[in-house]
């Protein structure tokens, strides 16, 4: 019987989290080969950001009330990671460096949430530290070319 740690990440949530990378490196990868579009690119990126902080908010919250009884707490906290995605919306494409750098921040902050043992199934601790860490080096990519 494999150990907690050693249990393989299913092929399709490990296929779809890598294809759901695109968006954050993507982005950055355009804005190098053709600064002329790092608005709508760093924009869509952004954009992006806020649904994957929603959805992952949603994850968090539908791991809770699988519980007996829900999880008051938790069910509470998984809600805010779609405030903060709206709040950070609400930054100007002016400031798109700070907004960037604020999705960033969000994502790794849910990823170190994520990461802790007992969260969903044996591997996705795993899986959502893979995907926080790529995420975060795209929109980090992303808010320095902003900013430069």
């Amino acid at each position: 019987m494999p150990s907690r740690s050693s249990t393989p990440i299913p092929t399709a949530p490990f296929t779809f989290g890598l294809l759901g990378l695109i968006p954050f490196v993507g982005p950055p990868i355009g804005v190098l080969l053709r600064p002329e579009f790092a608005a709508p690119l760093l924009g869509l990126q952004a954009i992006y950001a806020a649904l994957i902080l929603s959805f992952l908010g949603g994850a968090r919250w539908g791991f809770a009330v699988t519980q007996s009884p829900p999880g008051t707490l938790t069910v509470s906290l998984s809600m805010i990671p779609t405030l903060v995605a709206l709040a950070l919306l609400f930054i100007p494409p002016t400031l798109m460096s700070w907004k960037l750098g604020g999705f960033a921040l969000a994502l790794a902050a849910h990823g170190a949430w994520d990461a802790r043992p007992g969260v969903g199934p044996d591997w996705y601790p795993r899986l959502r530290s893979l995907l926080s860490a790529v995420a975060c080096g795209g929109l980090i990519l992303g808010a320095w070319l902003a900013y430069g």
